[in-house]
């Protein structure tokens, strides 16, 4: 029987520069395909749990397996293989200054050696999704911020990664545009079974889109249910293209990449 699991913690712990444990005996398993929201307050742990997911922090006791892997048993050339696979979005955005906004999307599809041309396309596509189509040509210093947090995510999800992890991907955005990633985030989900861990504070955010709760909590990680609302039908408040449209264009053009 084949093994559906994308993300298993066994009594994991994490700490920084031998202080306290930030996070203690933490165990799960993650579904491939799964959609999850964590939740916690500031300095819960939410982006060390992302860190040790994403392999940029160490686990200090325990085992971490990704895609069935044990990262423990991997050595740096396969931990870049198994990144790969994977993408993160920060809350301090990470973006290039010396690349423009296109160069920064394209980066991580000229590093898999991806033709210039499909580039191009895939590039261009992604950036009028994320609002930024306008902006191609711009220094990502001159954005706002939030607008440099949707070039961030342009870039996340141009490679169709099979687990995205996002911290706080809508915390600098409004209703509209947080709106946008979320359909996006969900078609990616649904069309392309892309794993997803959404870091957030919104309870707003968690009552639109009822999506279960990863909370992090007292160093340790529960698993809640569907966050409750008394109204039931998320608030549509985006007018631009279909999501399900922008994807059925794209999906070819991902495909080959998964092929590089």
């Amino acid at each position: 029987m084949q093994d559906n699991t994308a993300i298993s913690f066994a009594n994991v712990a994490a700490k920084y520069d031998g202080g306290r444990d930030v996070l203690t005996d933490v165990s799960f398993n993650i579904t491939s395909g799964a959609f999850y929201f964590l939740s916690g307050a500031s300095g819960a742990g939410k982006t060390t749990l992302l860190r040790l997911i994403y392999q940029l922090h160490p686990q200090s006791h325990g085992q971490i397996k990704l895609f069935g892997k044990s990262t423990s048993e991997l050595d740096r050339d396969q931990i870049t293989d198994l990144r790969q696979k994977m993408a993160i979005v920060f809350q301090e955005y990470s973006l290039l200054s010396h690349l423009s906004v296109f160069d920064n999307v394209a980066l991580p599809l000229r590093v898999r050696g991806c033709d210039e041309d499909k580039i191009k396309t895939l590039v261009t596509k992604t950036l009028e999704w994320v609002g930024l189509g306008r902006y191609a040509d711009a220094d990502p210093r001159s954005l706002s911020g939030g607008q440099q947090q949707r070039v961030s995510v342009a870039r996340a999800i141009i490679v169709q990664p099979a687990i995205l992890l996002a911290d706080e991907p809508t915390g600098n955005l409004d209703d509209e545009n947080a709106a946008r990633l979320m359909e996006l985030f969900i078609q990616m989900n649904r069309v392309f079974g892309t794993t997803i861990i959404l870091a957030t504070h919104s309870q707003k955010l968690m009552d639109t889109y009822k999506f279960p709760v990863i909370r992090v909590e007292n160093h340790r990680v529960h698993f809640l249910g569907q966050s409750k609302t008394t109204d039931s039908t998320p608030k549509k408040v985006w007018k631009g293209p279909k999501p399900q449209n922008y994807f059925a264009e794209l999906s070819k053009q991902f495909e080959d990449i998964g092929n590089i």
